[in-house]
């Protein structure tokens, strides 16, 4: 089979839905199919870690999104020229990730001359889409199959415009965190993982290791794996603190290295993450979880992780020391088969067959 994968953000910027798509190339590279992924950044070099041609188009914009920063281009001549790469490609199914998120595949996606698949990642209202609902129900009706990557992001979609996605979920290459050697010293090492926005609640994680560290006990070093907005600002409130390091964003490679040598991973975000995948990267990478109790984290918790109240750094911080007292060869084995349940293997499987779907409703519609 020809997939053509959409990403309407820019693949040169780190975010969960650039890593879902590059992760599904490689797969569907695996199984035998023929790839093309069209993203933003028509300036973007990079030489990206998998098998399938990688097309980039537009000039990059940073824009406000759901409380967060997303690289997308609003170029004409971008999305004109995603189409024509696609259409050149002859795809059997096109995939697109947030297929209503501007400007690239909006092309594609209209013209309507491929079986269409769309994902949505997006979890949390917000007036961009409350004030395009017109249009994206005019969209809707582009694509043939959708679905989403949790039960909140499907309920926010389908308020937005009454499209009922089936729930599936954001898969992850499980073998790829055990390949990574496990590299634990004698130190407490909590790592956080993610963007450097306000909504990721770092300040928290920052706050919570100081105060108990202030209290000369057992020291814990905290890593903060990523780079955004708010990096200066949480540099100041680290106040230069030896225990406290900021690595800037990093490569794949790099972020399993960081995964594989923690005592314990921190996700203290405070709101808008539709599906929590560092959390079972964490586990699939045999490292206990502290995150806070907000819907896309608790979903896929599933009940081995430690949970505290987001936004509450004494919460926090006793769940860090529970997580890290707790902590067994029982326990990791349990989160590890739990993750399971969601490796990339698996949601292929289920897409394989949306994508033979699309392509009987395609033909069905014409």
């Amino acid at each position: 089979m020809r997939v053509v994968l959409v990403s309407p953000y820019a693949l040169s910027v780190h975010g969960g839905v650039q890593e879902q798509v590059l992760a599904m190339s490689r797969e569907l590279s695996r199984r035998g199919h023929e790839v093309l992924v069209i993203a933003p950044d028509g300036t973007d070099q990079t030489r990206y870690e998998t098998p399938a041609t990688v097309a980039r188009f537009g000039r990059l914009w940073s824009l406000p999104a759901n409380g967060s920063r997303a690289p997308l281009t609003l170029s004409p001549l971008a999305t004109r020229r995603a189409w024509f790469a696609a259409i050149q490609f002859r795809p059997d199914v096109v995939h697109f990730h947030e297929p209503f998120a501007p400007l690239v595949g909006w092309g594609i996606l209209r013209v309507r001359r491929a079986p269409a698949v769309g994902t949505f990642h997006r979890s949390g209202d917000g007036p961009a889409l409350r004030l395009t609902r017109p249009l994206l129900r005019s969209f809707a009706r582009d694509l043939d199959v959708t679905t989403a990557v949790s039960e909140s992001a499907a309920s926010t979609i389908h308020r937005a415009c009454g499209v009922a996605p089936e729930v599936l979920f954001n898969g992850f290459e499980m073998d790829r965190f055990v390949a990574t050697p496990r590299e634990r010293g004698g130190e407490t090492v909590l790592v956080v993982i993610g963007r450097l926005e306000e909504r990721k609640g770092v300040a928290h994680a920052i706050r919570a290791v100081r105060q108990h560290n202030d209290r000369g006990a057992d020291q814990w070093r905290l890593v903060i794996v990523g780079d955004g907005p708010e990096r200066a600002r949480l540099e100041a409130l680290a106040g230069h603190d030896d225990l406290i390091t900021f690595t800037g964003a990093v490569d794949d490679a790099q972020k399993r290295h960081w995964l594989r040598r923690a005592s314990a991973v921190v996700a203290p975000a405070l709101r808008g993450e539709s599906f929590g995948l560092v959390l079972l990267e964490a586990m699939a990478s045999e490292t206990p979880v502290v995150a806070s109790d907000i819907d896309g984290y608790r979903e896929a918790a599933g009940g081995h992780a430690t949970l505290f109240t987001a936004a509450n750094d004494g919460d926090l911080e006793r769940a860090i020391t529970r997580a890290l007292t707790d902590e067994t060869a029982a326990s990791l084995q349990a989160a590890l088969e739990h993750a399971a349940h969601w490796s990339m293997v698996t949601l292929m499987d289920r897409y394989e067959v949306l994508y033979e779907e699309a392509r009987r409703r395609h033909r069905t519609a014409r």
